[in-house]
């Protein structure tokens, strides 16, 4: 796996996906992937930010992180998204780079990327099961390859785990609610485990 090149794009607020994305490049950085860590453009109003401390802390601390581009869409053999929900969807932010990926799109140079999804939300039924599987109907749009964890490691059945994509519970302070940690290790390994076959099958 040490030709496989992954990219992991989150949007987060006030943090927990980019923890979430921190441990996603953990594992694959453990199982020989070289990876990129890439933020969506945040489309929030400053005064929005502002207004909240933990948005604003999480803004300032995180502002080092490269944002997003196409060309990274191209450089990846694989991808790794993790977003909140936003009543059961992608948030605006993710919604908005993925609009953006037309050209590439028509290119047809998405077409067999090996991709998985993440998601949080503040309650344990607020929509993160129903935003990854509504982000992966863009994914089959690209032609791309939905690898989702399903029950293939004792971590779907703990904290964090699910068939589609690791989703968590977050309380009002931006705090997890349990620890996914096990959840989203497997996740990216076996993303980029999948992405190496489908690299050499393309060879």
């Amino acid at each position: 796996m040490e030709n496989i090149r992954l990219a992991i794009i989150y949007y987060s607020s006030t943090g927990t996906n980019y923890q979430m994305s921190k441990w996603a490049e953990e594992s694959a950085k453990q199982a020989g992937a070289e990876v990129k860590l890439l933020k969506v453009p945040e489309l929030a109003p400053q005064a929005a930010i502002e207004g909240n401390p933990a948005w604003k802390a999480h803004y300032e601390e995180t502002k080092d992180i490269p944002e997003v581009s196409l060309q990274d869409l191209e450089w990846a053999d694989a991808i790794i998204f993790s977003m909140p929900t936003r009543f059961g969807n992608v948030p605006s932010q993710m919604k908005q780079f993925l609009d953006t990926t037309g050209g590439l799109w028509f290119q047809g140079k998405l077409t067999n990327k090996v991709v998985s999804a993440m998601s949080s939300a503040n309650n344990p039924h607020g929509g993160q099961e129903q935003t990854i599987l509504s982000f992966y109907t863009t994914m089959y749009h690209w032609g791309a390859i939905v690898v989702a964890p399903g029950y293939t490691d004792d971590s779907a059945y703990k904290a964090g785990g699910n068939p589609y994509g690791t989703s968590v519970t977050i309380d009002q302070e931006g705090n997890m609610q349990d620890d996914p940690r096990d959840a989203v290790m497997h996740q990216a390994k076996r993303t980029i485990t999948v992405a190496s076959w489908v690299k050499r099958g393309l060879q």
